[in-house]
């Protein structure tokens, strides 16, 4: 059976990938104070606790903050399968390459936003939206001999590599209104989930794993001064990492209502719990996604060695908790859903696949509003 040779990776890390081409402009207010106190590295410091004093009477800080962090895990990454763990103990590989675009920024009613506040009390900055999204994520899993609870054990690494990433941008957009930097192909953060559990049975699977980011990628904070706004400090254009861990747990179910498990019904739930964000007084909420489909295997060979798989597939995205820190200026929680389509391709005797996916996002609140595409390759070692 397919099930049976072909490796279901499970939760790809990386917040999505996004090249941001933005036109900005327009003024904000900043206080003098803040203006001059952000000339020297001892006036920067003391404009932090300058700032933290004032914000009692809602006077102005030193950076433009931002609500808004879509997190590190990516909902429309994975294949239908992918939460399940391979049915044979080995090593395997996968290749995801992922593809967005959005011309939409969505405010927190849903509805099309077409400027961005710099600053506290700033008039908006409009921003036209031309967002296109490229990742690679190469991975490798270990699916071990061995049982724990009576439940197969694995676990798996995958670096991330791309020119920018979508909460960078984010930030880079929302904090001066300017495009980041897309010049150079780099390493973004690293997802490790060093437990993952799944008690397989002949009509169902479940699955538990837990993981984690590592901010591996690059990431600086940079001053800048903008106009109207003074001496703001805010992400570096060019970083690709978040700047921050996050723990995921994830809980995955399939059923299989026929014994050759050609047909699959799979959902999964994932949870992520962000720490702090290097260089802010800032963490973001944590997040839950939700990711479902219906996997429904073809033979296309007399053999049954060419097998074909489609099915519909879909996600939803929720922030359930609130920013925290002094540097958090909004705590409008982001939402996006989507639904979409997948057709593959698997050759038993290579023990390999090939998936084509598709996915449309009918709704957001807080973040953006586009299309995914991904092309996926997996195979056993």
């Amino acid at each position: 059976m397919a099930n049976q040779f072909i490796w279901w990776e499970a939760t790809l890390p990386t917040a999505t990938w996004l090249v941001w081409r933005a036109n900005s402009g327009g003024q904000s207010t900043f206080c003098k104070a803040a203006a001059t106190a952000a000339k020297s590295r001892k006036a920067r410091h003391a404009l932090m606790l300058l700032a933290m004093s004032i914000a009692i009477w809602g006077s102005c800080a030193d950076r433009t903050a931002t609500a808004g962090e879509i997190g590190h895990y990516a909902p429309g990454l994975i294949s239908i399968r992918d939460y399940i763990m391979p049915a044979d103990p080995g090593f395997y590989s996968s290749i995801y390459n992922y593809y967005y675009h959005s011309d939409r920024l969505n405010d927190a009613d849903g509805n099309k936003k077409d400027g961005i506040q710099l600053a506290p009390g700033a008039p908006k900055t409009h921003v036209d939206v031309d967002a296109d999204v490229f990742v690679t994520v190469p991975s490798l899993l270990w699916v071990s001999p061995w049982t724990i609870l009576g439940a197969r054990y694995g676990a798996y690494i995958a670096p991330s590599f791309a020119n920018s990433s979508a909460g960078a941008a984010l930030d880079s957009i929302r904090g001066d209104g300017h495009n980041p930097s897309v010049s150079s192909y780099g390493l973004g953060d690293l997802y490790v989930q060093p437990l993952w559990l799944d008690w397989s049975r002949q009509h169902w699977d479940f699955a538990l794993g837990y993981g984690f980011y590592a901010p591996t990628g690059k990431y600086d904070v940079e001053s800048k001064f903008i106009p109207g706004a003074g001496r703001q400090r805010v992400e570096a254009t060019d970083n690709i990492g978040l700047g921050y861990w996050t723990h995921q747990f994830q809980a995955a179910f399939a059923y299989y209502p026929f014994d050759n498990k050609g047909t699959s019904i799979t959902t999964a739930v994932t949870y992520e719990l962000n720490q702090g964000k290097d260089g802010f007084d800032y963490t973001p909420g944590s997040r839950i996604s939700v990711n479902w489909g219906i996997s429904q295997y073809l033979p296309i060979s007399a053999d049954n060695k060419l097998l074909l798989e489609l099915g519909p597939t879909g996600y939803s995205q929720w922030q359930v908790s609130d920013d925290t820190g002094h540097d958090v200026t909004s705590n409008a929680r982001d939402q996006v859903h989507a639904v979409g389509a997948q057709l593959g391709l698997t050759v038993a005797p290579w023990n390999a696949a090939v998936n084509l996916h598709y996915f449309h996002e009918l709704m957001s609140q807080d973040r953006l509003l586009g299309d995914v595409f991904g092309l996926n390759v997996a195979f056993k070692w």
